[in-house]
Formats: C-alpha cells, sequence, structure tokens
C-alpha cells in the first residue's frame, strides 16, 4: 500500500524509438498497482499513455482519463466498454484538462514525452513554486532522458533565475520504486506563498 490514492501521470502518445521507454511505462503501470494508486492521465489509449492505463486497468485499479473535445479526433481515446475501472472525463478544452488532472491527483509523475508532457510537467512545478499546491512532482529518468532538463534547471539556479528551494520541488529517479518512495517522502520547503494551496483549479480558471 502506498501513501497516495491517486497519481496523475504526464506522458507521451508515442512509445519512442527505443523499448526502454515502453518497458518503463509497464513498470510504472505495475508499481502503482502493486501500492493500491489509483490512474489519472490524459485519456489516450495509444504509446506510453495506453501503456501504462491498461496495465493499472488490468491490475484492478481506477483508471480516469481526462480528454478535452478538440483532441478526441487526434489522440485514440480510451472508452472500454464494460471496464468498471476504466473512467473518461470529457472537457471543454487544455485548461479544463490540466485543472481536472490537478484538482483529482495527489501527485504528479512525469515520463519521457514531448511538448506536451513538458507543458504539463512545468506547469504543475510552477504552481507549486507559487504555493497553488504542495502536491510532489516526479520525473521518471529514464536511461537519462530528463538530464538535460534537469542541468537546465541547474543552470536557472546557477544564474539566479530559480531558487535554490523551488529547485528542490522536482524529484527525479530511473526507477519507478525510487521515485514513489522519494515522492513518499517529499516536505515541500521555503517555497513562495504568494496564493492559497490547493487552489490549482482556481490558476486555470484565471489562465483564462
Amino acid at each position: 500500500m502506498g501513501k497516495f490514492k491517486r497519481v496523475c501521470v504526464f506522458c507521451g502518445s508515442s512509445s519512442g524509438y527505443r523499448k526502454i521507454y515502453s518497458e518503463a511505462a509497464l513498470e510504472l503501470g505495475r508499481e502503482l498497482v502493486e501500492r493500491n494508486i489509483d490512474l489519472i492521465y490524459g485519456g489516450g489509449s495509444i504509446g506510453l499513455m495506453g501503456l501504462v492505463s491498461r496495465t493499472v486497468s488490468d491490475g484492478g485499479c481506477n483508471v480516469l482519463g481526462v480528454t478535452p473535445t478538440s483532441l478526441l479526433h487526434l489522440e485514440s481515446f480510451s472508452q472500454e466498454s464494460g471496464d468498471a475501472s476504466v473512467e473518461v472525463l470529457i472537457v471543454s478544452d487544455m485548461h479544463e484538462r490540466k485543472a481536472e488532472m490537478a484538482r483529482r491527483a495527489e501527485a504528479f509523475i512525469a515520463l519521457p514525452g514531448g511538448y506536451g508532457t513538458f507543458e504539463e510537467l512545468l506547469e504543475m512545478i510552477t504552481w507549486s513554486q507559487l504555493g497553488f499546491h504542495a502536491k510532489p512532482v516526479g520525473l521518471l529518468n529514464v536511461d537519462g532522458y530528463y538530464d538535460c532538463l534537469l542541468h537546465f534547471f541547474d543552470k536557472g539556479v546557477e544564474e539566479g533565475f530559480i531558487e535554490p528551494t523551488a529547485r528542490n520541488i522536482v524529484i527525479s529517479a530511473k526507477t519507478p520504486r525510487e521515485l514513489l518512495e522519494k515522492m513518499e517522502d517529499y516536505v515541500p520547503l521555503g517555497q513562495e506563498q504568494s496564493a492559497p494551496r490547493d487552489n490549482c483549479n482556481h490558476q486555470e480558471q484565471h489562465n483564462l
């Protein structure tokens, strides 16, 4: 049993060119099941998205896919009839998608992905820095995929654009088990308190 009941996973609708990424997605899904953690994700049924969601669903945990209407024709969409463990929430746009995912999840994990994954990840990091939530944000750094991004964050600290305490928002590990263990031990320290915590939904409405 894990500390979290619901974890949001950001990942690609592609599987990448190397098998190691698919293996990591499957391993993360199995780790969530082992800890009895439900999944919240972007709703796609292909790529790493599909691998994680099917693994969690097949393992008996609940899955919630959140997809905006504008992407229904672009992403293969997981709505497995008769499977009570899979729920689909269709929202109006990307802002509402992120707000729902952020509001419902107790923690966030980013698998390897592209622009969309980066954008979702960075928004959750920013919201943590601003005090909109105190939920852990984790990077599953599969075979060094996120090394350059982590080095860039360090560069931001070095050049005075990121506070050293805010750098601690980002938790990274090479395996799902190690990452979840670190996230369970996470205590937010020294983050800016410019807004009430757990106010993700309000922030997205403000962005609109």
